[in-house]
């Protein structure tokens, strides 16, 4: 009678002359080994010694003209390509580090948070969204302002986070921006606004509507009292935002091939039927048509903004 047991298994001289066999890549021939047959067998197709395993997030490729390079040397060049000088989206704690001295300031407002006045929901509740955007950013909402010296020169920032809802335009955005016009015209520090956003914050209905004319009036009585407002525009800077604040700086700045405009390009052929122009709404193209003033290289951001400061100042 068999026995009942289970059989162990045991390594056999075949089983070990399988193992023992140079696999694909090896100085060995695959004829010779048949390691090759064994290797297309078993779905494996690179040869080992070709094989290197890269950790996540180590290598980055410019999405225009595919250069790759380390995250680490990406920084280094300030987030521009150094082969095409493509400007990669960052947002205000990279911007706060570029133009800051020795990337010190202090955040204003942080205790201004968004409030689900509606009950709205979409797909999600918009008490969901928001506490979904504040777990992963580890922001207080699209808008970071901080005080500090650019160059010895005293600068408040209002600078827009893309990775927070897309940069909406709402209450708090406006709130913030408002709160910053108030403060830099009690203490006569220039203000300076970093654009980087897709529109209105739907969610808020007309409530994000409204720091339309909320943002601007406080602009207005900034410039009366003769304070000094810069305006850069980044890669994309559409809706509330070019409709308000982001167009009527002193001076207005563009970053190199940074998307500006109300509405999109696809949304604008569908409506007018007919073939936009090339390079519509870059910021090569609306420097040309008279709505910037200058487009400035990243690298050479800090120096322009201090200069400007200076001759304000003066």
């Amino acid at each position: 009678m068999e026995s009942t047991e289970p059989k162990q298994l045991s390594m056999t001289s075949e089983y070990n002359d399988e193992f023992e066999q140079p696999l694909s890549g090896s100085n060995h021939k695959p004829e010779q080994t048949g390691s090759w047959f064994r290797r297309i067998k078993k779905g494996i197709s690179t040869s080992t010694s070709e094989k290197k395993e890269t950790p996540d997030g180590l290598w980055t490729k410019c999405p225009k003209c595919k250069y790759t390079c380390t995250i680490l040397e990406q920084k280094d060049h300030l987030f521009v390509c150094p082969s095409c000088r493509y400007h990669h989206r960052i947002g205000s704690a990279e911007y706060f580090e570029i133009l800051f001295d020795d990337k010190e300031f202090t955040e204003l407002f942080a205790g201004v948070i968004s409030i689900d006045y509606l009950g709205f929901n979409d797909l999600k509740p918009y008490r969901k969204r928001l506490d979904e955007a504040y777990f992963k950013t580890g922001l207080h909402d699209s808008i970071t302002v901080g005080q500090g010296k650019l160059k010895q020169q005293d600068l408040v920032i209002c600078c827009m986070d893309f990775n927070f809802i897309g940069g909406s335009l709402g209450s708090v955005m406006g709130e913030k921006i408002a709160r910053a016009a108030d403060h830099c015209r009690k203490e006569r520090i220039p203000l300076m606004i970093i654009s980087k956003s897709g529109g209105a914050r739907m969610m808020e209905s007309a409530f994000s509507l409204m720091q339309l004319p909320k943002t601007l009036g406080k602009l207005a009585q900034l410039s009366e009292a003769r304070v000094p407002y810069i305006s850069l525009c980044t890669d994309p800077t559409y809706g509330g935002t070019t409709a308000s604040f982001a167009m009527v700086g002193d001076v207005n700045i563009g970053e190199p091939g940074a998307m500006i405009g109300f509405a999109g390009p696809r949304v604008i052929k569908e409506t007018i039927k007919k073939n936009l122009p090339e390079g519509f709404q870059s910021s090569e193209f609306v420097l040309e048509h008279g709505f910037l003033d200058m487009i400035v290289d990243r690298s050479e951001l800090r120096d322009t903004i201090a200069a400007l400061l200076m001759h304000f100042r003066n």
